[in-house]
């Protein structure tokens, strides 16, 4: 079996090396054609993960066509920002049965498209399309350390074939239907993660960070439910789970971001020196969007937006949510 792994970040390096221990080969696209010979010829990422060596099954290539053909699954690992039209390239290489799996977190601005739907609108069949989220940070399933994550697939025969494809003793998959409670959490914890990160550069402390992330958890509900998933997915590794490891690991770029921010870097900044995207500063303005369109009090995601673009400053950011936070505590997720 052959398994085709579109994007070559450090999340993507990761989960080819898990899937390679149960597949036949693992080929792999990346945009730069230096990274693709750096894996060919090293077995090593040389942008991302470099201290991380690949199995031998795994080969690299930028040509798409040549890293679909003769796929048995496809899996998205690249960003929000480019996914669409990544899938509308590799759209013309893909078989309408090929189950895909995305990796991908986000919310696309001005469609307010989940990055399953992005996808489905460029591949078509968009009922073979799951997706994965749960508390995982790449730097640490490269080193084999335990961690569990989520699948989610209208189609259970999709969610257990990727299920099969993943899983390890390192690595409990869990599958649900809830795509879209999944992947709204998914989207929307990096935002709260960059808020952690700007509160814990700007000195606050535990207390703090404890109630940006509760607060945070409620906002996600809301936004779950008004957008059509089920709150309870919040309770679950896409939601608790990975918002709990994004918003305090030392590997989260998002909550890392924050700290930067706080201290004066800009997103511009921060982006170039890591060579990494950040997804949560993406999302603050789509999934902003996105909760005005369906009426949902979101005041972490509105600071975090106003801050980043409006040239809100971090003092009045910090002083809106203390100012946002309603009396009562659960509110907005009744039917």
């Amino acid at each position: 079996m052959k398994i085709a792994l579109v994007g070559a970040g450090s999340w993507g390096t990761a989960v080819a090396g898990l899937v390679a221990d149960s597949v036949d080969s693992v080929a792999m696209w990346a945009h730069s054609p230096q990274t693709a010979d750096g894996i060919n010829s090293n077995h090593v990422n040389p942008r991302y993960l470099d201290g991380y060596r690949l199995p031998d099954n795994v080969t690299a290539s930028s040509s798409l066509q040549e890293v679909i053909d003769g796929a048995e699954g496809v899996i998205f690992a690249v960003p929000s920002t480019h996914l669409r039209s990544v899938a509308h390239e590799a759209a013309v290489y893909l078989d309408d049965s090929v189950p895909v799996l995305c990796l991908t977190k986000g919310v696309e601005l001005t469609s307010g498209l989940l990055m399953t739907e992005v996808i489905g609108d460029e591949i078509g069949h968009p009922e073979r399309i799951a997706a994965l989220s749960g508390p995982n940070h790449a730097e640490e399933i490269c080193r084999g350390g335990l961690s569990a994550a989520v699948i989610a697939s209208e189609d259970p025969e999709v969610a257990e074939f990727f299920k099969a494809a993943l899983i390890s003793p390192a690595l409990r998959v869990y599958v649900s239907p809830d795509v879209v409670g999944v992947e709204m959490c998914g989207a929307t914890k990096n935002i709260i993660a960059i808020v952690c990160g700007i509160s814990a550069g700007s000195g606050y402390g535990d207390n703090t960070l404890a109630l940006i992330m509760t607060r945070g958890l409620a906002e996600i509900s809301r936004l779950v439910h008004a957008r059509g998933g089920d709150p309870m997915t919040c309770m679950g590794l896409a939601g608790m789970g990975d918002l709990v490891a994004t918003c305090t690991s030392e590997h989260s770029r998002n909550r890392s971001f924050g700290v930067a921010f706080a201290g004066g870097t800009s997103l511009d900044e921060y982006q170039q020196r890591s060579h990494m995207v950040v997804e949560g500063a993406a999302a603050a303005r789509s999934v902003s969007e996105l909760a005005r369109e369906l009426g949902v009090d979101a005041p972490l995601t509105f600071a975090l937006e106003r801050t980043l673009y409006h040239g809100g400053t971090l003092a009045e950011a910090l002083e809106l949510l203390t100012d946002r936070f309603p009396t009562q505590e659960f509110y907005g997720m009744d039917d």
